[in-house]
């Protein structure tokens, strides 16, 4: 039974690595944008393609909380979601949690020159980096 799904920007080397990262460490499904059938669809925003998102049977979450909650469905991440239910009664935290997603983000191609995978749907073009 999986614990949600992950969906992310699968032409990026940076951003494939941190899927498969999620993957690997969890009972989470991962799905690009490339592949995203119409009813996980339905539920994204209208801008999807803009930042990551996780969905569970009854929430989407999006940004910084979409890793978040993918990351703490780990083994590693286990360890933190006592910490993460802690900071999430503090409204500076979201503020923070979403900053730092938007800088990683927005960096993304620098990041994957240290931590990449080649991305299923790469183009060629992309704007991320891929080693391997």
């Amino acid at each position: 039974m999986s614990d949600g799904t992950l969906v992310y920007d699968d032409d990026c080397g940076f951003c494939t690595w941190c899927a498969d990262f999620v993957r690997t460490r969890s009972d989470v499904d991962i799905v690009g944008f490339s592949e995203l059938d119409d009813d996980l669809l339905a539920r994204l925003p209208e801008d999807y393609e803009s930042c990551s998102h996780f969905v569970t049977g009854d929430e989407v979450y999006s940004c910084g909380a979409s890793i978040e909650a993918a990351l703490a469905r780990t083994g590693p991440g286990e360890l933190a979601r006592p910490v993460i239910e802690f900071l999430d009664q503090f409204e500076d935290y979201e503020r923070l949690r979403e900053r730092a997603y938007r800088r990683v983000a927005d960096d993304r191609s620098r990041w994957g020159k240290y931590l990449s995978k080649t991305p299923p749907a790469s183009t060629g073009d992309s704007n991320c980096y891929s080693n391997n």
